[in-house]
């Protein structure tokens, strides 16, 4: 009779290494070569998309941090080629003098000018005008006259400061003073209302 030795060990079925291979823990350690190849390759873009991102941010905010360049001051019209009004006869007129200002606080400047007829003889009368610039056709014009030529009047230290204009008048006391005499002198000062110009007397001055 054969001698009795106990039973071989059973050995695992294919089926038990599986689920032991299965397990969290062990698949955690041994990670499969696709898992690496995953996870470089995550790694890398998120390098490139960061190397993209960073310096093109910085450029484009760049423009957005410049500030706005301011618009060009506006320019006071001219006096070339304007009709001013007054009766020159043969003669043209002539602009002695001019300044710019804004007298109405529009934020764009007017040009103030002292005009008199080219007589070529004698003292002609000044007029003093307020040209604007016209908003269709860009061209000056007359919208205010400040010192009318038949009041026979010279027009000396003219000023456009502070939104007002200045002047000192020369006048006569009578019609029959002659032209190149005249015998009062009279200070004033034209400043804007919001619908006219109001001439007073300037503070601290008289007429003679």
């Amino acid at each position: 009779m054969a001698p009795c030795w106990p039973p071989p060990p059973a050995q695992p079925s294919q089926e038990t290494l599986l689920v032991q291979s299965a397990v969290p823990e062990l698949a955690h350690t041994h990670t499969r070569p696709i898992h690496w190849v995953a996870t470089a390759t995550a790694v890398a873009g998120v390098v490139a998309l960061s190397s993209m991102i960073q310096p093109g941010s910085a450029k484009a905010a760049q423009p957005a941090d410049r500030k706005p360049k301011p618009a060009p001051a506006a320019t006071a019209p001219g006096t070339t080629g304007v009709a001013f009004p007054l009766e020159c006869g043969p003669v043209r007129a002539v602009v002695k003098q001019k300044a710019t200002g804004d007298l109405d606080g529009d934020g764009s400047p007017e040009t103030v000018a002292v005009v008199h007829c080219d007589a070529p003889m004698g003292t002609p009368p000044d007029g003093v005008y307020v040209l604007t610039r016209d908003a269709r056709t860009e061209r000056a014009r007359v919208v205010a006259t400040l010192v009318d030529p038949k009041d026979r009047l010279t027009v000396t230290d003219f000023t456009v400061r502070s939104g007002a204009v200045t002047a000192t008048l020369l006048g006569y006391s009578t019609a029959d003073v002659p032209s190149c005499c005249p015998d009062v002198t009279t200070p004033a000062k034209w400043q804007w209302n919001g619908r006219a110009f109001i001439r007073s007397t300037p503070a601290a001055a008289h007429s003679v």
